[in-house]
């Protein structure tokens, strides 16, 4: 027993005390030690993949903001949605140059200069004005460590790495609320288990008037673009910077929110 419970605990040890590599390093299928397809990948066996899943769902349904828990729930569930969006990506000419290219999303890559300089209504100067409203860094995202395969392991990073782009496209904050409607879009865009565990139990914690709206028309209107969009992985967002907002909504078929979330909870 003691074996079993010190096979299952080394991995979460591991994933505590490295600090993860550059942002802007991409994730490559070279060697990087014995067993490791890529930098600070942490092998695991399926035994281990459950038991984090499951203690990583419950501490992420407790808090919704420990996005290290998040993190490992969607990388011990999502092999068989992950598949499924490589897949897409693949098919997509866009989406496979980013396959091909694996750019990444970090202040060390993109050109914040760049961005200011864009004029009103265009998607990079709305993807910077969230990210100061807001607060929010795209360095804060974790660094992939349980998928066992390098390609898809890229598959998840660049999901995490566009959230905020989501954010954006969507009209949504980073209040509970507007967390909640983005989780319902990337559940059904991705259908990872992680999105739809989030999507199901995050409303617990709003109020009755929150509750209400959701499910009247947020939830209605976030399942009805994440239908009607394309793969939103396959969108080669730093290329895109330039374009008005609301062309690429267009583009991806994605209209304006039904009403303002700001400051409901």
């Amino acid at each position: 027993m003691a074996t079993l419970l010190r096979s299952v605990v080394r991995p979460l040890c591991a994933f505590r005390g490295s600090p993860g590599p550059p942002a802007g390093v991409p994730l490559r299928a070279v060697s990087h030690g014995a067993g490791l397809l890529y930098p600070e990948h942490i092998p695991t066996s399926l035994l281990q993949k459950v038991l984090l899943a499951a203690g990583s769902a419950g501490m992420a349904l407790y808090n919704p903001y420990r996005h290290d828990m998040v993190a490992v729930l969607g990388e011990t569930t999502g092999h068989r949605a992950l598949k499924v969006l490589r897949d897409q990506m693949k098919r997509d000419p866009e989406g496979a140059q980013i396959l091909k290219e694996r750019p990444r999303i970090s202040l060390s890559t993109l050109d914040m200069g760049k961005l200011r300089s864009l004029p009103e209504g265009s998607f990079g100067c709305a993807y910077l004005h969230f990210l100061d409203v807001n607060k929010v860094s795209p360095d804060t995202r974790a660094p992939t460590r349980f998928v066992d395969d390098e390609e898809l392991a890229y598959v998840i990073q660049r999901y995490r790495e566009i959230h905020d782009m989501l954010h954006t496209l969507l009209g949504m904050p980073t209040n509970i609320l507007g967390e909640i409607v983005v989780k319902w879009f990337e559940a059904v865009q991705t259908g990872l288990p992680m999105c739809i565990l989030s999507a199901l139990f995050g409303p617990i914690q709003l109020s009755a008037q929150s509750l209400q709206l959701l499910i009247s028309e947020l939830i209605p209107w976030a399942v009805e673009n994440g239908h009607r969009a394309p793969c939103v992985l396959s969108v080669y967002y730093e290329r895109r910077w330039e374009q008005p907002l609301q062309a690429l909504r267009q583009e991806l078929g994605i209209t304006e929110p039904p009403l303002r979330v700001e400051g409901l909870v």
